[in-house]
């Protein structure tokens, strides 16, 4: 695989895990009705924990990308061979 072609997938993946982890312990102020929050909306999240969220995301995507890669390049899937069908 190519080295743009290998972070691009990467890219791809990586996006798709990250909408994937986002929502992953969210508790919105809504939820926590007890502390008091007067000016914020009630779908806001109370802690975000963004590091965390961005971090568990490369790492699943590494993960994921690690078995995509192999897929490709043991041919185990040959997608060359479906792009070149009529």
């Amino acid at each position: 695989m190519h080295p743009v072609s290998a972070f691009v997938v990467f890219i791809m993946v990586w996006w798709s895990v990250l909408f994937c982890v986002l929502p992953f312990g969210l508790s919105t102020t809504y939820e926590n009705t007890d502390e008091g929050e007067e000016n914020s909306a009630p779908g806001a999240p109370k802690t975000l924990n963004m590091k965390k969220k961005l971090k568990i995301t490369t790492v699943i995507s590494f993960v994921l990308w690690v078995i995509i890669y192999f897929i490709i390049e043991s041919e185990i899937i040959d997608f060359r061979a479906w792009a070149l069908q009529e």
